[in-house]
């Protein structure tokens, strides 16, 4: 410890400037335990001070200093003790002890360790404060953060209420919007609504309502929607709509009302069940709107649809309507129908020499007129230009639909006023009926028409044509049969069948006709009947008169190398006969056999075949005579041109067409058919052949009338060729046919007189069992008239003396006086039993005393 008399007398420099580093120092240290540490360590070096000590809020830092030592044994050193108070203007924090050694020496530094410990107040009062504030500001800054959790959560259970009041609102704006809309759509809608109880009682109603009905609100509240029924719906329209509501709690459709004045208005009607949670019907919402104008325009679209613009009729489109519907109850009542298609004759001319205005006006006359001709259940339709339809109903026969279709014509052809001139067409009519025995549509029907109509116009207009629905059939079965007749070709079905030709009265065998047959594979063998039809005018005909004509010269080759020289007939086709490259043909043909084999060729011709240029034709007959071929008219007697082809065919033959062959024993006419051709035949010195001579009568009579060569089943059916030669061995002549001789041609009225008194006779009878009397003159006026020339003619002069003619004279005119009567007299009341009993016993004697005089006829 230092001395106090060596203290100083004024502040050392050093001491001042620790002094002076100490509150700077201060502020660093981060407690008041190292505050009294450092002042402890700092203040010890002062002049005076012993020991320091810092007290803080009743803490208390002692023994900072360095310890003072003791001498041993020495009592301890009692200091004086300084305190320096650590206040502050808003705290007393506690003090700065010092143990002084020497307080004298000390008062030198005394005010700078007060400003010392007024520094450590200071300090401490900043930390108190620091520390103060950071706990408020922590404390804060908790409060802070619960107020901004809260806030947080506040803001959320507000965002959340406003979104849900936002909600609400929104909803409640919609459902105000919704029940305005509602009330404006309610009010200003243009469709009516009408809204009824269960039960069907108006409860309220639109200003659309009133104005599409015409009765106000105050006129059908309370009532019901019945009110407005129209009476053309039924019940049964009624309840199906009820159903509708009942099943499924809707209907929707068109409905016909009535408005207040009476007036029927179409309507376009949804009505909707309103049902509650258990669903029952609480009332009944019907929405409508008028549809008047539309259904207007509607059928205004559907008339521009049907009909024609121009004349008005029914178009196309409803045509093929109304011809199925025709069709369809065709097949239900079984009443047929009738189609026509008329096209109108010369009036591109009335177009192109006055006008389209001119052709349009005419059209619209003639089809209006047409028009008033027909019945209501007919139809009058345009097809377009000056093409009209007519379907006529429950008229499927000539002679119903006759008088309409002399109605069309006529009212197409009456004469059109056009301003100061007259315009006039005619029209040509095409029909066809329906049903028919094949299927067909109405597509069908009217090309049929049209094409019976073009066949009017190519027969010379202003007239009708039926369709012929046969025909048709056949030219589709043609086209079939063409391609099995080619097959067939191809694969050698075809064979050759022979007929004999035989000179009845002597027996001898002049040839065989060479007769072609269809080896079917199915059907068996087939006659030319059934297939050569189908060959007209085709090309395949020559192609298989081809085959003909090939097979009838090897077999006439194989005859002849046996010994058997006979003659053979094939029919030729006169399309084959008219081929340019004929003759090259069968020159190479009759090249491949001996020379002599073209002379017993022969070619028949049909007379019926359309003989073109009958000067070609005749140079072909006289190439093919000079190579020794002959020429036969087949079916002679049946073409239109019989004189013509007997004047300009060089033919040997003519053959009369069996057809009247076979009726030649019981009608009049063929057996006059068969005097002429005779007679043509030896006028133009040709041969005659009969063809179908069937029975032994036929023959007889042939032979009576100077026809010898025939041919017939009485004589031969044809044959194979292998059979031919069997029957040559056994054919001989009849011996009826042997005995026969010519008449002489004068006394041909002798052969006559047993067909015509026959037929008179028959007549007679038949005027006899007429229920209704007949007036008039008897039919036929005599009974032979062929007779009663030759009584008084060629008869009288070479028979008249003999007793057979005067008796047979006799018995004539008593048969003719029994089939006249009085003029007042009916014909059958003058024809008792008896008469007729007696006339045919009259007929029996005449006819015998003429077969006496007929064989006188012979001798001369």
């Amino acid at each position: 410890m230092a001395n106090p008399a060596s203290a100083p007398v004024s502040a050392r420099p050093d001491v001042l400037g620790r002094l002076l580093v100490i509150p700077s120092m201060l502020e660093v240290l981060p407690d008041p335990g190292a505050m009294a540490v450092f002042l402890g360590a700092a203040l010890q070096g002062i002049p005076g001070v012993a020991q320091a000590s810092l007290c803080v809020e009743g803490i208390t830092y002692p023994n900072l200093g360095p310890e003072v030592p003791k001498p041993c044994g020495c009592a301890p050193i009692v200091f004086s003790q300084q305190t320096f108070p650590l206040s502050s203007p808003r705290h007393r924090y506690g003090d700065l002890r010092l143990e002084l050694e020497d307080e004298n020496a000390f008062q030198v530094y005394r005010p700078y360790v007060s400003n010392i410990a007024n520094i450590v107040a200071t300090v401490l009062e900043n930390r108190a404060f620091f520390r103060d504030i950071s706990e408020k500001n922590r404390c804060l800054q908790d409060l802070l953060t619960h107020l901004e959790e809260r806030v947080e959560e506040r803001t959320q259970e507000l965002t959340a209420e406003v979104a849900r009041r936002q909600q609400l609102e929104q909803e409640l704006r919609a459902s105000n919007e919704e029940l305005e809309l509602a009330a404006s759509v309610f009010t200003h809608a243009r469709e009516g609504i009408l809204i009824t109880d269960a039960q069907g009682t108006i409860l309220e109603v639109n200003t659309a309502f009133t104005h599409i009905t015409g009765y106000s609100r105050e006129e059908v509240l309370g009532r019901n929607p019945r009110l407005l029924k129209s009476g053309l719906q039924d019940a049964t329209f009624y309840r199906a709509m009820w159903r509708s509501l009942i099943d499924q709690g809707h209907w929707c459709g068109e409905i016909w009302n009535r408005r207040r004045n009476g007036e029927i208005y179409a309507e376009m009607l949804t009505i909707s069940a309103v049902r509650n949670a258990k669903g029952q019907t609480q009332r009944y919402v019907a929405l409508f709107s008028n549809i008047t104008l539309q259904k207007i325009h509607q059928q205004e679209l559907e008339h521009i649809a049907h009909y024609d613009a121009l004349t008005n009729l029914p178009n196309r489109t409803l045509l093929a309507d109304r011809m199925h519907q025709a069709m369809a109850q065709s097949m239900r009542q079984h009443q047929p129908i009738t189609v026509a298609y008329i096209d109108l004759d010369g009036f591109k001319a009335i177009n192109d020499s006055h006008g389209h205005e001119a052709g349009d006006y005419l059209l619209i006359t003639v089809a209006n007129r047409m028009a008033g001709v027909l019945r209501e259940e007919d139809t009058l339709a345009r097809l377009g230009g000056d093409e009209f339809v007519a379907v006529l109903i429950n008229t499927g026969t000539l002679a119903t639909s006759q008088p309409i279709f002399h109605r069309l014509l006529a009212a197409a052809a009456q004469p059109v006023r056009w301003g100061s001139e007259t315009l006039q067409v005619s029209a040509s009519l095409g029909a066809t009926f329906y049903p028919q025995p094949e299927a067909i549509d109405a597509d069908q029907l009217l090309r049929q028409a049209d094409q019976a109509m073009y066949q009017a116009k190519l027969s010379g207009k202003n007239r009708y044509h039926l369709f012929d629905a046969e025909a048709a059939r056949s030219d589709r079965h043609r086209h079939a049969s063409l391609d099995q007749i080619r097959q067939a070709l191809a694969q050698d079905q075809f064979v050759l069948y022979y007929q004999p030709k035989v000179n009845m009265g002597t027996g001898q065998v002049l040839g065989v006709e060479a007769l072609i047959r269809w080896q079917h594979p199915d059907q068996g063998l087939l006659l030319p009947g059934q297939f050569l039809p189908a060959l007209a005018e085709h090309p395949l005909a020559t192609d298989v008169g081809e085959w003909v004509l090939e097979t009838a010269l090897a077999q006439l080759a194989q005859w002849h190398g046996a010994g058997l020289p006979l003659t053979v007939s094939v029919n030729l086709g006169t399309q084959h006969l008219q081929e340019p490259d004929f003759m090259a043909r069968l020159n190479c043909r009759l090249a491949n056999y001996p020379a002599s084999l073209a002379h017993h060729l022969e070619l028949e011709v049909l007379e019926t075949s359309a003989l073109k240029d009958l000067d070609h034709i005749a140079e072909v007959m006289e190439a093919c005579q000079a190579m020794g071929v002959q020429f036969a008219l087949d079916d002679f007697g049946t073409g239109p041109s019989s004189l013509a082809h007997l004047k300009h065919l060089p033919a040997a033959q003519v053959k009369i067409d069996q057809s009247f062959v076979g009726n030649m024993l019981v009608n009049p006419q063929d057996l006059a058919i068969i005097e002429g051709v005779i007679d043509l035949a030896q006028v133009f010195q040709r041969q005659v052949v009969a063809e179908g001579v069937e029975t032994l009568a036929h023959g007889n009579l042939l032979l009576q009338l100077g026809c010898e060569l025939a041919q017939g089943y009485s004589i031969a059916r044809p044959m194979p060729a292998v059979d031919l030669l069997a029957w040559l061995e056994d054919w001989h002549a009849a011996p009826t046919w042997q005995r026969q001789h010519p008449l002489n041609h004068d006394d041909w009225p002798l052969l006559f007189a047993h067909l015509e008194i026959a037929a008179w006779i028959k007549a007679l009878t038949a005027l006899r069992q007429e229920t209704v009397p007949r007036c008039g003159p008897p039919l036929p006026a005599s009974p032979s008239l062929r007779l009663e020339r030759w009584f008084h003619g060629p008869g009288k002069q070479r028979y008249g003396q003999h007793p057979h003619f005067q008796k047979a004279q006799h018995l004539y005119q008593t048969l003719a006086q029994l089939g006249q009567r009085r003029p007042s007299q009916p014909l059958n009341e003058s024809l008792t039993k008896a008469n007729i009993q007696q006339v045919r016993q009259i007929q029996r004697e005449l006819l015998g005393y003429l077969k006496a005089l007929g064989h006188l006829s012979h001798r001369f």
